[in-house]
């Protein structure tokens, strides 16, 4: 549980941050001479994406580092994982997200507040600055729940899909301790690929927790529940979407490869996961 919050803080950390220098850090500096326009995303992509890496490499050889409440349950269904320690590592990587949320706002809380006054709207109204830390869907969804729930599902699918192939020895999985950096790779792709429909949370932590803060210091109810001007009743979207796609991932990947790797290698059909001696 410990690795699990550290490894969910440091990823909360950079990935925020990274938000955070985009949206406030960068244009009330004075460092920026210009709009950086679309060059904004590339700073949220790769931050994120090196947020992942970095994450895994704290918490891997400890936890696993799932890091994610979507990957614990995808490997607790792929019997990979005990049925009794999805809850505490949930708990973990909550209180992880929460607590590098926190601590992302302590360090640029100035050029937060100095954006809200720039805008001319309340806290309460300024979504901008609520985007730094949790995900909404798109204007062009209007206020339909499908699409962005899709997204997301379609995302954290993508994830657990490539997870499961780079961390399988038994496929081309990356060695020398590489599979960190390229896991993180697979999130630079899918907020390339998907990102501007729903901000790619694909980690129900990585948004719940940032989400409950930002309800905390006042940000009222574009974090909880979820409301603003073409979307309502949002928060649950960033939670069930990507446990539902987590799965869907991992089930495709054991139902189209894994027996055909299993049987290349002439590997009997696995029984059920047995627990770890205490």
């Amino acid at each position: 549980m410990i690795a699990e919050f550290l490894g969910t803080f440091v990823l909360i950390l950079f990935g925020v941050g990274s938000v955070a220098v985009a949206v406030a850090g960068l244009p009330g500096s004075g460092r920026q001479v210009g709009e950086f326009g679309p060059a904004n995303w590339l700073i949220i992509a790769w931050g994120w994406g090196l947020a992942v890496v970095f994450g895994v490499y704290v918490a891997g050889g400890i936890s696993g580092a799932h890091i994610n409440p979507a990957v614990t349950l995808a490997f607790a269904v792929r019997r990979q994982f005990p049925l009794r320690k999805i809850l505490p590592y949930w708990f973990a990587q909550l209180v992880g997200a929460f607590t590098a949320a926190a601590l992302v706002y302590s360090s640029y809380r100035w050029a937060i507040d100095a954006a809200i006054a720039k805008s001319g709207a309340p806290r309460d109204q300024s979504l901008a600055t609520y985007s730094i830390f949790a995900t909404f869907p798109a204007e062009y969804f209007g206020n339909s729940w499908w699409g962005p729930l899709l997204d997301q599902i379609i995302g954290t699918a993508i994830l657990l899909l490539l997870i499961c192939a780079l961390t399988d020895t038994r496929n081309t999985a990356p060695m020398s301790n590489l599979g960190p950096f390229l896991i993180g790779l697979v999130v630079v792709a899918i907020g390339l690929a998907f990102g501007t429909n729903a901000g790619y949370a694909i980690n129900p932590a990585r948004d719940f927790g940032p989400r409950l803060f930002t309800f905390m210091e006042g940000w009222g109810d574009i974090a909880l529940p979820g409301t603003f001007q073409w979307f309502s009743g949002y928060w649950w979207i960033p939670i069930v979407g990507p446990l539902i796609g987590g799965v869907i991932g991992a089930l495709v990947y054991d139902a189209l490869i894994t027996p055909v790797v299993r049987m290349l290698h002439g590997e009997r059909e696995e029984g059920p996961a047995t627990e770890e001696p205490s």
